[in-house]
């Protein structure tokens, strides 16, 4: 027998990290799917017992500063293009800089230098993780998917989507639909 689950990560996340700050008895305010506002101050060792009880489900307590900024950006740009934010802004660096009280500048050598990629190449990526998560599950057109991710034309998308996946949209949907014509034989 098999079962199959869609989990939504940020939901389990969430779940997760409320649960365990509730049961150490630590007062929090959830400001996003990775920063927790600690409005109580919990001794070292009770930050240290939870921060062991959280490892095995793989989250970390970040120390580092500039390792938390970067986990900041990309938990903005993940919440932007799943649409947790509103709409996608039309600049993303101006937003960037809004939200985090930096400038671009700084944030994207930061960036760059802690995960060796740039910003603009984070948030290509996972719009091309969206569109092929809309196009799996989801009854949207391309220029739907377009739209909703602000790209500038369905064109655009296409040309993004195949130097990043190496397919077009169109063959990535060949591809889904045999898949589950084979499935459902």
């Amino acid at each position: 027998m098999e079962i199959n689950l869609k989990i939504d990560l940020n939901v389990l996340c969430k779940t997760i990290v409320k649960e365990m700050l509730e049961e150490e008895g630590i007062t929090y305010e959830l400001q996003s799917s990775t920063t927790v506002k600690v409005l109580s101050s919990p001794s070292v060792e009770k930050l240290n017992h939870l921060a062991q009880r959280m490892k095995p489900y793989g989250i970390t307590i970040i120390d580092d500063q500039k390792e938390a900024m970067v986990q900041k950006i990309k938990t903005i740009i993940i919440d932007m293009v799943r649409g947790e934010g509103g709409s996608l802004p039309v600049n993303t660096s101006s937003y960037l800089s809004e939200k985090l009280g930096f400038s671009y500048g700084y944030l994207s050598n930061l960036f760059s230098e802690m995960t060796m990629t740039t910003i603009e190449n984070f948030l290509i990526m996972q719009k091309i993780e969206m569109v092929k998560h809309l196009l799996s599950t989801h009854n949207l057109t391309l220029t739907e998917i377009a739209y909703q991710l602000n790209y500038s034309s369905v064109a655009h998308l296409s040309n993004q989507f195949r130097k990043t996946t190496g397919l077009t949209p169109s063959a990535f949907q060949r591809i889904l639909a045999r898949k589950r014509a084979t499935q459902q034989a």
